[in-house]
């Protein structure tokens, strides 16, 4: 398995949890939407400036911008 963190993935490419990367409030805001090691993830959708990205986490749609999903690393 290939590691990267969340930002580097292709949109439609399937991707697992690996760990956060971060501590405080912000690791407590992407616990509290599921955001934990072995979560599948896939990012599926960019704005048009290209921030920030929706991903599927647990069957709900989520965005993300970059500086937090770059805080995420994935199993690809």
């Amino acid at each position: 398995m290939v590691k990267t963190h969340l930002d580097n993935l292709p949109l439609g490419t399937y991707g697992k949890v690996e760990v956060l990367n971060c501590k405080g409030a912000i690791r407590r805001r992407l616990l509290d939407l599921g955001i934990v090691k072995g979560t599948p993830i896939v990012p599926i959708l960019k704005s048009p400036s290209g921030d920030p990205t929706a991903f599927i986490i647990r069957g709900s749609v989520i965005a993300l911008r970059k500086e937090d999903a770059n805080l995420i690393v994935v199993n690809v």
